[in-house]
């Protein structure tokens, strides 16, 4: 019995492959691309548990076990780094999350299609400006006699460089955040919202129902496994915020409240040279948001039946 069934498995492969040449061509690449670059380096997270030492290499490097998840968690900078990187995210989802939804739901009323045309472009350049300039920006704009800076001082600021001051640090991260990613990530709510069937409005208004109640009952429904699946992958990645900004952006006089785990894991592991210290922490961090996205999938599967897997 077991060997029909295979037989029959490996016919019904043949003809998918000879039938969908193409597409598994197309593939390869991609498949190439996360094996090299993604899969095969995940042997070196073994120097997490070493001391690791370039001259002995990895095999070489002497065996300390769980040593270097005990000085991570026992550290000074450990409530610190976690923290800031929990309140970050939770407030890039709480704020950014959003913004593209409530963009795309008013770029889709817009009937002057000039108009939204104009609109997309300008929301969707900030996105293919280069991350440097983007903070060089930010940096001129908050400097003390930046734009930014100088309208506070209209409001009772002090005037002083704001990226100096820890308090203004998250502020000026999110905002940044919304500015330069809303826009570009709008495009997927607009293909979901491209896909609603439109006969559902036409039947819609004639019952009656307004701008707002067509949103309540079709659009917002019509979209929510897509935003669902999206929430599902940014919950996934929470303990991820992206060092490159934060690096560029901050500086000692900002670590309390700037610092992250991913900023730390760089400082520490090239700047510091603690290779296995910082693997450590960074495959705590990698872990974390596997449970993370397991557990969110889980219970999106459990609530609304909308889920990754």
């Amino acid at each position: 019995m077991n060997t029909v069934l295979r037989s029959m498995k490996l016919q019904l492969l043949r003809k998918d492959w000879h039938r969908n040449k193409l597409l598994y061509a197309m593939m390869i690449p991609a498949v190439v691309y996360y094996a090299v670059f993604h899969y095969a380096p995940m042997y070196g997270a073994i120097i997490a548990f070493k001391e690791y030492s370039p001259a002995q290499g990895i095999w070489g490097s002497e065996w300390v076990g769980l040593a270097n998840f005990r000085d991570f968690f026992e550290g000074l900078y450990f409530g610190r780094i976690l923290k800031n990187t929990l309140l970050i995210s939770a407030m890039t989802i709480l704020f950014e999350f959003p913004a593209p939804i409530l963009l795309a739901l008013l770029m889709n009323e817009l009937r002057n299609h000039t108009f939204k045309r104009i609109v997309q472009s300008v929301t969707y350049m900030p996105y293919f400006i280069s991350l440097i300039v983007i903070c060089g920006i930010v940096k001129d704009f908050t400097s003390s006699g930046g734009i930014i800076a100088s309208l506070l001082t209209h409001f009772g600021g002090d005037g002083k460089t704001m990226l100096q001051n820890p308090d203004y640090f998250r502020p000026i991260y999110i905002v940044s955040e919304i500015w330069q990613r809303f826009g570009w990530e709008s495009i997927i709510y607009m293909a979901a919202l491209a896909g609603i069937d439109q006969e559902q409005y036409e039947a819609a208004r004639m019952d009656g129902a307004g701008r707002w109640r067509q949103m309540a009952s079709i659009t917002l429904p019509g979209i929510m496994p897509t935003v669902t699946i999206m929430l599902i992958l940014r919950l996934g990645n929470l303990l991820n915020v992206g060092f490159e900004k934060i690096i560029l952006l901050y500086n000692s006089s900002i670590y309390e409240t700037a610092d992250v785990i991913s900023s730390y894991v760089y400082r520490i592991g090239l700047m510091e040279f603690n290779w296995s210290f910082s693997s450590a922490v960074g495959l705590f961090n990698s872990v974390i948001n596997l449970i993370l996205l397991i557990s969110a999938n889980y219970i999106s599967r459990r609530v609304s039946e909308n889920s990754l897997w």
